[in-house]
């Protein structure tokens, strides 16, 4: 399928296989993914029908967390796997704390791009862009990001549901290492990441479904998870299941109390 914006050359969106970005919108109850989308997803359902929880968990553990940070003092943002917007986007809880926020958002679907007039929708002292990027390509990204972001000062990373996309083969805690040496002293890395740890049985019968459609789903153990912030200081309370991270600084996702969330979140500075 082709799509066209106002001043862009035509795009082109697969539409022959899911993709993550449009399954996660089709878990949050939004409109803009396919039937194929919408098919790998009900297939996920009958492994486990909390994915639906699994999606808003990771969605309010990004509001969380960039509320911390905001109310920490951090004025940038790079967000890389953004998602189609679903408002508040992460721009907005951080513009609300800090009008003079500047955010980056990037992600490498198409339909997002299509989208991404919502995502700059920001405060007149701030400032939001959007980059269409592939996290695997850590030089575009940071090219990308040092147009809009001052990398002398801090800024914080956002890898929200993003890096179990990435396999081994794709070197995952490599990219994480690329993109946070190019920030200072002061950033934060900030990760949600589904995990086989409570629910082996059903995670394996998701990995090879996904796999059979096309979608990597590397899914990684607590350890494997914690080495992606190795030589970083954490943030209390460290590494946890994300609806467990900061509950205070949000609303309960409904059904987040249904036993554990198979994930792990954590955010940590750069020291």
């Amino acid at each position: 399928m082709e799509f066209v914006m106002s001043g862009r050359p035509p795009v082109e969106i697969d539409t022959s296989k899911p993709h993550p970005a449009r399954m996660y919108d089709w878990y949050l109850g939004g409109k803009d993914n396919y039937p194929v989308d919408e098919a790998m997803g009900r297939q996920m359902l009958a492994l486990d029908p909390r994915v639906p929880v699994m999606a808003r968990v990771n969605r309010a553990f990004m509001q969380r967390s960039t509320r911390w940070l905001a109310r920490s003092g951090v004025r940038q943002f790079l967000d890389i796997g953004t998602g189609i917007p679903t408002e508040p986007n992460l721009h907005q809880i951080a513009q609300e704390v800090a009008p003079d926020a500047r955010v980056v958002y990037c992600d490498n679907d198409p339909i997002v791009l299509a989208h991404a007039a919502a995502l700059l929708r920001g405060t007149p002292e701030g400032r939001t862009e959007y980059l269409q990027a592939d996290v695997r390509d850590p030089d575009a990204v940071m090219e990308g990001a040092r147009k809009v972001l001052d990398l002398s000062r801090p800024v914080a990373l956002s890898l929200i549901a993003l890096l179990h996309f990435v396999s081994d083969q794709d070197g995952a805690h490599d990219l994480v290492r690329r993109l946070m040496a190019e920030l200072p002293s002061g950033s934060y890395l900030v990760v949600t990441h589904a995990t086989a740890d409570f629910t082996p049985e059903e995670s394996k019968a998701a990995t090879e479904k996904l796999k059979a459609a096309g979608v990597t789903l590397a899914l990684r153990s607590r350890e494997e998870f914690t080495r992606f912030f190795d030589g970083f200081e954490l943030v209390e309370p460290g590494v946890e299941v994300p609806h467990r991270w900061h509950p205070e600084l949000g609303e309960p996702v409904p059904g987040q109390e249904d036993g554990i969330i198979p994930g792990y979140g954590a955010v940590a500075r750069k020291v």
